[in-house]
């Protein structure tokens, strides 16, 4: 084997082979920083916790690869040497053989279009969560630090339940007249006497609120309601937030549309008195003899 043709076909496999342990260590940085990003969005805590166990994993994988190139780079070449040692070889003295060239016709290339770019981009932005009311939270019975793996599930809004809690007339909109309206949840791994409250926002102004310490069990089904009069259930974006002492756990939208309809007005019964007259009495006459 040739000196130099081994000296080659090695530093080029290392080289190879370092390109291929940085590229792998991209793709691992890459995929980790999108799940620990994807992650952070999931609602329920299990799922965002195994999510961020994920992503961190491909980033330590990343440096991981990221050594193996640095190893490979300034150690493989040795090794491979020490191990496949090169022997000198007469080297062959190549001979010029003339290959006719082929001559290019030139092609006209197409026109490039320009692409109008819009000038602004409108991104939406978020709503912010509402701080916790300290009028509510004077209202805590309990201090228990609720478990962080609890869970509850997505709302769903009916104006009302059967006896096995399953909805009745679900929907995100509801017109008015809209009545008793309930948010039902299911919910796991919860403890009992850990001070649990439901918040009801109408365009960031809370309208309704109940909080008392739990007492539904680790698991099942449960709800949060309202049935305000009629006359409350103004139009708008309405939004649910379920707390676990101070820890926001879950939320919900839903949207009432329709002018509420206008209280009737309630009849006072006024009294009159009406003089009676009291005939006086007449009197007697005794005669003393």
């Amino acid at each position: 084997m040739n000196l130099q043709n081994l000296n080659l076909d090695i530093r080029t496999a290392v080289i190879t082979a370092t390109v291929l342990l940085f590229f792998f260590a991209v793709l691992a940085f890459l995929g980790g920083f999108r799940a620990i990003q994807a992650a952070r969005k999931i609602r329920f805590f299990r799922l965002r916790q195994q999510g961020m166990v994920r992503g961190w994993r491909l980033v330590f994988m990343s440096f991981l690869f990221i050594v193996f190139g640095i190893v490979t780079t300034s150690y493989a070449e040795p090794v491979a040497y020490s191990i496949f040692p090169p022997t000198a070889t007469s080297t062959l003295t190549p001979t010029v053989t003339l290959t006719p060239t082929i001559t290019l016709t030139p092609t006209i290339s197409p026109t490039p279009t320009v692409t109008e770019t819009p000038s602004q981009t409108n991104t939406p932005t978020p709503s912010p969560t509402p701080s916790f009311p300290l009028a509510v939270e004077t209202l805590f019975e309990s201090t228990l630090v609720p478990n962080p793996n609890s869970i509850f599930s997505d709302f769903t809004f009916a104006q009302g339940i059967d006896e096995d809690y399953a909805p009745i007339n679900a929907s995100t909109v509801f017109t008015n007249p809209v009545g008793h309206l309930y948010a039902i949840f299911s919910y796991d791994q919860l403890i009992d006497g850990v001070q649990w409250s439901a918040l009801w926002y109408r365009e960031g102004d809370l309208v309704h609120s109940e909080t008392f310490p739990w007492d539904g069990g680790t698991g099942g089904i449960g709800y949060t309601d309202w049935e305000p009069s009629p006359d409350v259930w103004l139009p708008g974006e309405y939004t649910v937030y379920m707390y676990l002492y101070l820890d926001l756990f879950q939320t919900g939208t839903f949207t009432v549309v329709g002018d509420p309809p206008t209280p009737e007005p309630t009849l006072t019964p006024t009294i009159t008195l009406t003089p009676s007259v009291t005939p006086s009495p007449t009197p007697t006459i005794t005669l003393t003899p």
